[in-house]
């Protein structure tokens, strides 16, 4: 059969029938295959040779991904297709697995309507096959399943026909509870996964073939055809029967929704303005005659145009020329190009539509999440981030005149990725980088180097702690250096039901807007009249202004807000960041003239009572936790339960299948360094390990006076730490 091309020209006109667009991420486990799929897919679209597909990994253009055989890095494409007689366009994101670069998944998750959720069939659901697909559940992108490596269940594991098929059965019931514990209420029922409805496949990418009920009935292969077919290893067969880009193209085209049909309940989600609004109903209706509303998903550095921002366009139209409104920045900026991609090329086309996805130049200092549009509109939903960076690095040029480099580059890698953090010391040009784990750091130590251009030194990772309160405190006096300004405060941790709001992304950062937020918090468990008179969130904690009909205190807001978020960022204890605290300004004295009322007098009278307040209420520290989960032989169980024990850790569960043991277990980030070669030791090399990040808890007692003393001699302050008295008056 005669495949038709696309050429951009092509691509670039199917992109104005949005009826049969398709915004579209590949989500997988590591190593379960996405990257080889989408292989298929782009030589379907006649973009690589059908030989190379699978091998060729043409999403992974990043050298360390080629290198190290695992996507690092999101990577766009727009691809035309012709089904039935009928072109479509397909706009795949194809996303890593690895958890410590999840935060390229989530971002994903945004510019999409739907997912391929792809799936080891010998490994199962695993940890972050259950976390993509939450993620997607929660951006309201619905899925669809590719169970992979069917053929290893039958050479390899040597299943009969019964037990293979009940091994599938599993993993679509394990699809399903999480469907069902995750979705919507609206689409709990819809969105369920089922052989019979069509919406999951079964193959092998590697190979290049799939079936589904579809496939079947249309080229008339039962399973047990395919089951006899990879007992003689003849691939080649089944790719003529029934081929993997042909099954998983009619199933993302059949059971994926069309940019019109996922706006209508997707924007309600993720943009909380008001739904009756011009902005609301041009997006609900996907209409591109109207206003432009879109949100930057992501940034990337391009060493000629500089930031190029990944934008998917819910309303309007994007053309070079057009005046474009930054929420956060509160002004405009010229579009100067506009492209679709087509894996790592940039395609420059006139004018990308709403429904689509597209790489717009000229949007200066533009960051993840930000809302464009053609005049100031209410900011979508902040982006929320699953995990979080638990592992740090000093970071130093080995050449001090390459210091100005190394700051540009650790602002473009911060830019690129979202869930990296970057704090710089002007002063002593020390640089602390944050990332999720171990191989995130190591692969932006190499970007420095290799990609930069800059030597550099780094030290050995180090754990990102934070600072809370276990009680309250108060009332708490501030006064200024001079004396003549006084503010009373009251220290109390933030209500359960609050801090669990924040960590879901109901409640963002920053100065609360609208009043749905109000109503966010009372349902959280906030007094009302606390959730009113919010002035800040900075790092889950909150502040409040509770004083009454106070003369001049609209004037100190500014630098109020300033030295609590300043307060949040190095707690008392250990300059760590400091959540879940509650700062209520109770009463205050102002002194009338303006001039005694500056920085230096206003912001250590808001930070020393809140410092003092929460010594007062016993500050704790929290330490990050991974959950691990281990595939070990049998004999190995007593081992590996040995050793996590050995390393504070928790057992959670443990399973048995034939001579496999599956050991779940919770361990703190700290005890983690050198864990993957005791691991092996213990093992002999035959563990297979996961692991993914499981949130902060508090550090045991025992442990708190000797960690404060290790970060504050670190840090380079006094090992003691400080008393309530070192921060009054």
């Amino acid at each position: 059969m005669v495949r038709k091309e696309y050429v951009v020209e092509e691509v670039q006109k199917l992109m104005y029938n949005v009826d049969d667009v398709r915004n579209v991420a590949i989500v997988a486990h590591v190593d379960h295959g996405k990257t080889t799929l989408t292989d298929s897919l782009v030589a379907r679209a006649g973009l690589i040779s059908k030989e190379l597909a699978g091998e060729m990994r043409m999403m992974d253009f990043d050298e360390q991904e080629q290198a190290r055989g695992i996507t690092i890095k999101s990577a766009n494409i727009s691809l035309g297709f012709e089904l039935k007689g009928k072109d479509y366009m397909i706009n795949l994101i194809d996303t890593p697995g690895h958890v410590d670069f999840g935060g390229h998944v989530t971002r994903a998750m945004r510019a999409v309507d739907g997912i391929v959720l792809v799936i080891d069939s010998v490994e199962g659901i695993m940890p972050q096959t259950e976390t993509v697909l939450r993620q997607s559940l929660r951006e309201m992108a619905r899925p669809c399943v590719f169970i992979n490596k069917i053929d290893r269940l039958i050479n390899e594991l040597q299943l009969t026909p019964e037990a293979m098929q009940a091994k599938l059965l599993k993993i679509i019931a394990g699809v399903n509870k999480i469907i069902n514990d995750f979705a919507a209420a609206e689409c709990k029922e819809a969105w369920q996964i089922d052989v019979k409805k069509g919406n999951v496949a079964f193959g092998s990418a590697f190979n290049k073939w799939a079936v589904s009920i579809v496939s079947m009935q249309r080229f008339n292969i039962s399973f047990k055809d395919v089951y006899e077919y990879c007992v003689k290893r003849d691939h080649k067969t089944l790719v003529e029967k029934s081929p993997l880009d042909e099954v998983m193209l009619e199933m993302m085209v059949t059971h994926l929704p069309n940019p019109k049909a996922a706006q209508k309940y997707r924007i309600p989600v993720i943009w909380k303005g008001e739904s009756a609004s011009d902005e609301g109903k041009a997006m609900l209706a996907c209409d591109a005659g109207a206003k432009t509303v879109g949100v930057v998903f992501g940034v990337v550095n391009d060493e000629h145009a500089g930031e190029v921002a990944m934008v998917r366009v819910f309303s309007g139209s994007i053309q070079k020329g057009d005046m474009i409104y930054l929420a956060s920045k509160y002004h405009t900026e010229k579009v100067q190009q506009v492209a679709i991609y087509m894996g790592k090329d940039r395609v420059m086309c006139e004018k990308v539509i709403a429904g689509n996805i597209a790489g717009i130049v000229g949007l200066k200092d533009v960051f993840v999440g930000e809302t464009i549009s053609t005049q100031e509109i209410y900011p979508f939903e902040q982006i929320k981030h699953y995990s979080e960076p638990v592992v740090t690095k000093s970071i130093e040029a080995s050449d001090s005149k390459d210091l100005a480099k190394l700051i540009i580059a650790l602002r473009e890698i911060s830019k690129e990725d979202a869930t990296i953090r970057v704090e710089i010391n002007q002063e002593t040009g020390e640089h602390l980088i944050s990332g999720m784990g171990e191989l995130h750091l190591e692969i932006i130590e190499y970007k420095i180097r290799n990609e930069k251009g800059v030597k550099i030194k780094t030290s050995p990772p180090i754990v990102v702690y934070r600072e809370t309160i276990t009680g309250s405190a108060g009332p708490v006096e501030g006064k200024s250096p001079n004396k003549h300004t006084k503010l009373k405060l009251e220290i109390e941790p933030v209500e359960p039901g609050v801090f669990a709001a924040m960590l879901d992304g109901k409640v963002p950062d920053g100065r609360p807007k609208g009043k749905v937020l109000v109503e966010v918090l009372v349902e959280a468990g906030m007094d009302r009249v606390q959730a009113k008179n919010i002035w800040d969130i900075k790092n889950n904690s909150i502040l409040i202004n509770d004083t009454r009909g106070i003369q001049y205190m609209n004037e100190i807001e500014e630098l109020v807000i300033q030295g609590f978020e300043e307060a949040m960022q190095k707690g008392p204890l250990a300059k760590e960041k400091v959540v879940g605290v509650k700062v209520r300004i109770i009463d205050a004295q102002i002194h009338e003239d303006p001039v005694h009322r500056g920085p230096a007098q206003l912001l250590p009278t808001i930070k020393r009572p809140i410092y003092a307040g929460m010594l007062y209420a016993g500050t704790v520290l929290q330490e990050p936790k991974q959950k691990v989960l281990f595939q070990i032989p049998q004999e190995y169980t007593a081992n590996i339960i040995s050793l996590i024990g050995g390393r504070r850790g928790q057992m959670l569960d443990i399973q048995q299948e034939g001579e496999t043991a599956t050991i779940n277990a919770k361990l703190p980030v700290s005890e983690m360094f050198g864990f993957a070669n005791e691991v092996r030791g213990a093992t002999q090399g035959r563990a297979i390990w996961y692991q993914e990040y499981a949130g902060y808890e508090t550090l045991p007692r025992d442990l708190l006076l000797k960690t404060v003393q290790d970060i504050r001699k670190r840090k380079g302050d006094p090992p003691e730490p400080p008393t309530p008295q070192d921060f009054m008056d």
